[in-house]
């Protein structure tokens, strides 16, 4: 698996609904995974200031990565793949 970086403009997002957004992600990972595709979120950076915010999944393909937030109705505008430099 190959980890995927989901860039969202999620300027105006209130905490609750970018809280529901996350869990709708962990969910919709859940249940592809329980179904067959190996999906995982990893985590998310919001940068409140200018609504920036960067998901991160590990996946098979951007396609698997793509049907997620699209099933899960999460708005993104690029999907690329990714180093996870977590130490």
């Amino acid at each position: 698996m190959s980890v995927y970086m989901v860039e969202r403009d999620l300027k105006g997002i209130s905490m609750e609904a970018l809280g529901g957004a996350q869990k709708a992600a962990i969910s919709k990972a859940t249940e592809m995974s329980a179904a067959g595709t190996e999906i995982k979120y990893l985590r998310s950076t919001f940068a409140p200031e200018d609504g920036r915010c960067m998901c991160l999944f590990d996946a098979n393909s951007d396609t698997d990565v793509k049907r997620l937030n699209d099933d899960a109705g999460l708005p993104y505008h690029k999907i690329v793949p990714a180093l996870d430099l977590t130490p």
